[in-house]
């Protein structure tokens, strides 16, 4: 026999009677009953520390040195790298990748691998918080005790120099990503030059010490070589919040005007007043620009980790980089946390090279502690910096590389013994351009004992 839709519903209410209750009886409930209990606190699941336990906080290019360079100063201690990606996508070389002149695989290697080759062990969570005070680290999978902790967690982008609402920032971030982050955002431009079918590509440039100082500049004349080879009729128009570029300024002015004249447009002092995605388009102080697809590239600021733990310093002047002695790594007030990478205070060059060579100096200070010796004496970290300014037919490139010194009049880091090579023509420029590639395969064997 079947049931009427009346029946069915009476059927279902007096399922439901019997399974829950009447619902006058289940408002009744005691509120003690009803009483939620804390729960504690789980520990993570890894070995207990066979030696003093130091957690490092970002598989980035310092993150990665200083676990390896960490287990050859201190083979006794106990390392344990934590990162919440787990695949390392290179943000160096990246720019090659956007116009497949290198695979997806030659930027992409394994956290496992490194961590096997350097006798370290790779956990994959995402950290939620410090405790300084019992020397904890709070993590998507369970707690980890430390002795020394150090923190690499790299940049975050910072809107607010847009004045961007909640809304504008995410269809930004949704629609128009810096790609200066490593993973989706890459994947997403690459579709957008791939996609481009004329017209206006426009990429912003912020001013301070954001990372990669060169990687607009880079970007602009590829993506303008792509369109030539491609016979695109289009503009890459740089909008600079600088009066001049940042670095390398003889090699890329010369290549805008002597490659691209017709493909770059490369405007000074131009910060953005308004941005208007349903128009495409932008304002400056001086000129509206309209654009069929964009860069769009903010201020940066220490990553969101270090104003959680609170080790980050104020976000007015110092964007929320990190507060710690500039000559030592150690955070101000805790001795047996360092902060290094990106996400540092000085005003060193936020790029691989760099970070990488830093990762060594930070992991020295580290053993020192563990092996209980005196402190080494400061180091310099060295930027090494080589940019593809054509990619057709074959690449050509220019070159920086520099260290730091300490200004004390002025107290702050400037560059110290620099030294370019900013002619991208003739040989010379073609070595250059292949010698980025012979850059990359010397790091990615020095972070993960690979270079594949």
């Amino acid at each position: 026999m079947s049931l009427s839709r009346r029946d069915m519903i009476k059927t279902s209410a007096a399922l439901a009677t019997l399974l829950f209750g009447s619902s006058s009886n289940a408002s009744q409930t005691p509120k003690k009953n009803l009483k939620k209990t804390k729960p504690k606190s789980e520990k993570a699941p890894i070995p207990k520390a066979k030696g003093p336990r130091v957690v490092i906080l970002g598989g980035g290019w310092s993150g990665l040195s200083v676990a390896k360079n960490l287990k050859v100063y201190a083979p006794n201690a106990d390392v344990v790298l934590v990162e919440q990606r787990d695949i390392f996508l290179s943000c160096p070389v990246s720019n090659s990748w956007l116009v497949d002149k290198v695979d997806t695989d030659y930027l992409i290697h394994d956290y496992l691998q490194a961590a096997r080759n350097y006798n370290y062990l790779f956990f994959h969570a995402t950290a939620t918080a410090v405790d300084k005070k019992n020397n904890i680290l709070h993590t998507s999978r369970g707690d980890i005790d430390y002795d020394f902790l150090v923190l690499a967690p790299g940049i975050d982008y910072d809107y607010s120099c847009w004045n961007a609402d909640a809304e504008l920032e995410n269809r930004l971030r949704m629609e128009y990503p810096a790609a200066m982050r490593a993973g989706n955002e890459h994947f997403t431009l690459k579709q957008k030059i791939k996609n481009f079918k004329g017209g206006n590509f426009i990429i912003t440039v912020p001013s301070g010490n954001y990372r990669c100082l060169p990687a607009p500049y880079e970007r602009a004349c590829i993506i303008a070589d792509y369109m030539k080879e491609n016979k695109i009729k289009g503009k890459v128009i740089i909008l600079d919040e600088n009066n001049d570029i940042t670095i390398k300024p003889d090699g890329f002015h010369s290549a805008f005007k002597e490659l691209y004249k017709d493909l770059i447009q490369w405007e000074p002092n131009a910060k953005l007043e308004s941005i208007d995605l349903d128009k495409k388009s932008v304002t400056t102080e001086f000129d509206e620009y309209t654009f069929e697809d964009a860069i769009f590239y903010p201020h940066v600021r220490g990553a969101k980790i270090l104003e959680i733990a609170g080790v980050a310093k104020d976000s007015v002047f110092n964007k929320l980089e990190a507060d710690i002695n500039q000559f030592t790594y150690e955070a101000k007030g805790y001795p047996n946390i360092f902060i290094s990478g990106d996400a540092r205070p000085m005003g060193f060059s936020k790029s691989g090279n760099t970070s990488n060579t830093e990762g060594e100096i930070v992991a020295k200070r580290v053993a020192a502690k563990v092996n209980k010796k005196p402190d080494p004496k400061w180091s310099s970290p060295t930027t090494l910096c080589i940019s593809e300014v054509q990619m057709y037919p074959k690449e050509r490139g220019i070159f920086i590389t520099t260290q730091y010194h300490y200004i004390k009049e002025e107290k702050t880091f400037d560059f110290y013994k620099s030294y370019s090579q900013e002619n991208w023509k003739g040989q010379e420029g073609l070595t250059r351009g292949q010698a980025l590639y012979d850059w990359a395969n010397a790091l990615y064997l020095d972070m993960f004992g690979s270079k594949g």
